[in-house]
C-alpha cells in the first residue's frame, strides 16, 4: 500500500491541466480518499511505472509529489473517521 499525495500549482491554465492529468493517472492505480490523496494497492513495478508517468506530468519547480509507503500490513496503520468510507481494495470490485 502506497499513499500518494500531490500539490500542483494551478495559478495558470497549464497548472490546471497538470492537476487533471495527475489526478487521472492516480485514479488508474488507486482510490481517491481526499482531494489530492490516493491509496494505491500496487506492486513495486507498478509503482515505478506510475512514478515515471507522474514525473513526466508535473513541473518539479512548481509542483510536488509525496509517496508514503505503508507496506503489506497497511490496514492496521490506517484509521478513518467521518464521511466517504473506503472500499476494500483487496476485495472483489464489480463494475
Amino acid at each position: 500500500m502506497v499513499l500518494i499525495t500531490y500539490d500542483v500549482n494551478t495559478e495558470t491554465k497549464a497548472g490546471k491541466t497538470r492537476l487533471r492529468k495527475v489526478s487521472k493517472k492516480c485514479q488508474d492505480y488507486g482510490q481517491r480518499v481526499q482531494n489530492s490523496v490516493f491509496e494505491c494497492l500496487i506492486t513495486s513495478a507498478q509503482l515505478k511505472v506510475l512514478q515515471f508517468k507522474l514525473l513526466k506530468i508535473i513541473d518539479p519547480d512548481l509542483d510536488s509529489l509525496r509517496f508514503y509507503y505503508l507496506g503489506d500490513h497497511w490496514k492496521s496503520r490506517v484509521e478513518h473517521i467521518g464521511a466517504k468510507p473506503s472500499i476494500d481494495l483487496e476485495g472483489t470490485i464489480i463494475t
